[in-house]
């Protein structure tokens, strides 16, 4: 579920009357109106197989920033097997900061996170992770094979030795993603789609319970956009991994997603796609008058420019955390 700015060209989303459903809030907290917590998915929210309620990760009263700013604070979240949560959120929201802190490669400032019920560790292989598409230089020599291989053992120390069981399971790995029709081709010659793929190859490597993506479709265009997002909704379904999801564009995953985790202005929201994205939830979250309009299969989500938290950048200014930490207050016009 990608937030991006004002893009009309974004994939749709089928209209559906917003749900008087309880919408979780920071601390747990919300209002009395929707004083119910919804802490799992709902039983009618998937097809089978459905999400179980094993829960494989969770954190509680958590809480993350940097010298004087917080990201967010007070967040209880539990992931269930089977799973997809979309994170939502601008630049600087705190998105890539969560997966890092599930990873073990930061620390909460308080509360805790475990994952199978112990305290996450950093390298732990259960953890699947899908980074951003970013095209291989031309002239790679890496094969389509030897990439999905460094997922198998590119852990260990030293050169891979050679075994048939080795080369069977990344055989199989290509196989599970649909790259065996170029497994010996030069990652450089491939398109986006193509590559992400074989990153999802990466990530199955160590049978995880949890696949974390971060941005997983950037930059693809909506065809691999889709092709990537059911690639890893039908593992989620087979495997019953849990899936934590950070995009700016909900379009593309909408009907995959069971939850939303939307972070802004260093608190948050929990729920379904119509319990959060609400005019009444989204103005609640920014401080600030938001409307969330329903056109033409789309989620239009508008707020005035210069309202407390618009983008200096204006409209089309896209949501990443990697951009100018000055824009790191949340801009209000997006195209869900």
């Amino acid at each position: 579920m990608e937030t991006v700015q004002a893009d009309p060209s974004e994939a749709g989303l089928p209209e559906q009357p917003p749900r008087s459903s309880p919408v979780e809030g920071a601390h747990g907290a919300t209002p009395p109106e929707r004083a119910e917590r919804v802490e799992g998915p709902r039983p009618d929210a998937l097809d089978a197989p459905a999400a179980s309620l094993e829960t494989v990760l969770s954190l509680r009263d958590a809480t993350l920033g940097f010298a004087d700013r917080t990201l967010w604070s007070g967040l209880d979240l539990d992931v269930h097997a089977g799973e997809f949560i979309a994170v939502l959120g601008a630049n600087g929201s705190g998105k890539t900061s969560l997966l890092k802190v599930i990873l073990g490669q930061q620390r909460l400032q308080a509360g805790s996170v475990d994952f199978l019920g112990e305290p996450v560790t950093r390298g732990n292989r259960r953890i699947g992770y899908i980074p951003q598409q970013k095209l291989a230089d031309e002239g790679t020599p890496l094969r389509a094979r030897d990439l999905v291989g460094l997922g198998v053992d590119g852990h260990r120390w030293g050169v891979p030795w050679p075994s048939k069981k080795r080369r069977e399971r990344i055989e199989d790995l290509l196989d599970a993603v649909g790259a065996t029709p170029y497994a010996k081709v030069p990652i450089s010659m491939l398109s986006g789609g193509e590559q992400q793929r074989l990153r999802v190859g990466q990530a199955l490597a160590g049978d995880p319970r949890l696949l974390l993506c971060d941005e997983p479709l950037l930059s693809l265009d909506l065809t691999h956009q889709r092709g990537v997002s059911e690639l890893i909704d039908r593992h989620r379904r087979e495997r019953q991994l849990g899936v934590l999801f950070v995009t700016h564009d909900i379009n593309p995953v909408l009907d995959l997603v069971d939850r939303v985790l939307y972070l802004a202005g260093g608190t948050f929201r929990i729920g379904t796609p119509d319990q959060v994205l609400r005019s009444e939830v989204l103005s609640e979250l920014y401080g600030s008058p938001v409307d969330v309009i329903r056109t033409r299969g789309r989620i239009v989500v508008v707020g005035t420019s210069d309202a407390p938290g618009g983008h200096p950048d204006g409209p089309h200014a896209h949501h990443d955390e990697h951009h100018d930490p000055e824009h790191d207050t949340e801009a209000v016009r997006t195209v869900l």
